[in-house]
């Protein structure tokens, strides 16, 4: 039998050795575009790799999914985050699980990941063909012809072919495929940061705060976790998780909105003016800058208390009810002006791609194409940041390379 992968990232890899592991006389090729392989895994998580998360509870792990989660939760029964952390331990990469969940190889180095998917091909014998693409593929009778890229290149046979090239960009990057009658979910960006190049809380960058809510204005869209300040605006978890779940409709808006940010994670206002109050009592004759609510960092308290009109130099015994309800407002609900985004670090992920509806995920083998799987980014599923995407790839991967 003869298998061909196309793209030769975290998916490519994984069902490639998934495949020559169940079948070990085939031969399996892995084509990649590129002159290098697995360059998403090197510089992810900062280049420590977060390759998977810590969470085993299958029905939690699959709420991480704004697309693709349904079908995740059924395929986590087959392999999930336990199984991948057995996956690499067993193959010599201890792993440590953070306090956050993230999953991180022991070294802190992505490095071990990619050592350990170069000597686990090299030991099933995979071949991998760099600075080869595929211009098409036509179905001939129950096998699959790749025409590569660059043109020139011989045609070749397969019997099965796992297509693992990841996330496009633009929706003409899946063409060779809607050609052969899948359906697209056309891509839009998903984990972005936030960028408020009119908003001066920009100068507060390098500020963690714990515990925050945030939500989009005007629409349902709701996130918790730390936020990070930064010199363009805001990211960390909380924004990250809100960009990947408001993905489409942050797009429509062309990233253009207002971020309402409740920076105590507090959504019943009685109970942060008693905690004010309760503040304002033991402290009366102390000044603001002295004593801070929910143990925000100082700067940031600086600043808000800038932002409603108060000096830092007023005492707690002088702001009356007045003051204490215009702290309650930009402490529950203080809201900035969103006018564009960045890509987080290096991670590039998209949500849209080969439709749900085009796959039959208990195999992840083409309704329309037989003999034809896919695994990964490709596929319309994506999750938020904390290695979600890499347990996405390795489920689907495995899956595929079962090749039924």
């Amino acid at each position: 039998m003869k298998i061909a992968i196309i793209g030769g990232g975290a998916a490519g890899f994984f069902s490639a050795i998934a495949a020559k592991e169940n079948y070990p006389e085939a031969e399996v090729i892995i084509y990649e575009k590129s002159q290098k392989t697995l360059s998403k895994v090197k510089v992810s998580g900062g280049g420590r790799c977060n390759v998977t998360n810590g969470c085993t509870d299958i029905k939690e792990l699959s709420k991480a999914y704004p697309r693709g989660s349904r079908a995740l939760q059924r395929a986590f029964y087959t392999f999930n985050t336990k199984h991948a952390m057995q996956w690499f331990e067993s193959r010599g990469v201890p792993l440590v699980i953070q306090d956050d969940n993230c999953v991180f190889p022991a070294s802190q180095n992505s490095q071990s990941i990619l050592d350990v998917f170069s000597s686990e091909t090299k030991r099933l014998g995979i071949s991998i063909e760099l600075g080869t693409g595929i211009q098409k593929i036509t179905p001939i009778n129950e096998s699959l012809e790749l025409h590569f890229l660059p043109e020139g290149k011989p045609k070749k046979y397969f019997d099965k072919v796992i297509v693992a090239t990841g996330g496009s960009p633009r929706s003409k990057g899946f063409d060779w495929l809607s050609d052969l009658g899948h359906k697209i979910v056309s891509p839009v960006p998903s984990l972005f940061t936030f960028n408020m190049p009119e908003e001066t809380i920009t100068k507060l960058m390098g500020i963690v705060v714990e515990n925050t809510l945030v939500s989009i204005q005007g629409t349902k869209l709701k996130s918790d976790g730390p936020l990070l300040i930064t010199h363009w605006g805001m990211s960390g978890p909380a924004i990250l998780k809100l960009s990947a779940f408001g993905a489409r409709i942050l797009s429509e808006k062309e990233y253009k909105f207002k971020v309402q940010v409740n920076w105590v994670n507090e959504r019943n206002n009685d109970l942060i003016l008693n905690e004010l109050k309760l503040l304002a009592s033991k402290n009366s004759n102390k000044i603001l800058s002295n004593a801070r609510p929910y143990h925000l960092p100082e700067r940031l308290w600086l600043y808000l208390i800038d932002k409603i009109g108060f000096i830092s130099t007023k005492k707690w015994n002088e702001i009356g009810k007045k003051g204490l309800h215009r702290m309650v407002t930009v402490l529950s609900n203080d809201v900035y002006s969103v006018q564009g985004k960045t890509t987080f670090k290096e991670e590039f992920v998209t949500c849209g791609g080969i439709s749900l509806d085009s796959i039959n995920f208990k195999t992840m083998q083409s309704k329309l194409v037989k003999n034809l799987y896919f695994a990964g980014e490709i596929l319309d599923v994506d999750g938020i940041t904390g290695g979600y995407n890499f347990q996405a790839a390795w489920t689907t991967g495995f899956i595929a390379g079962q090749l039924h």
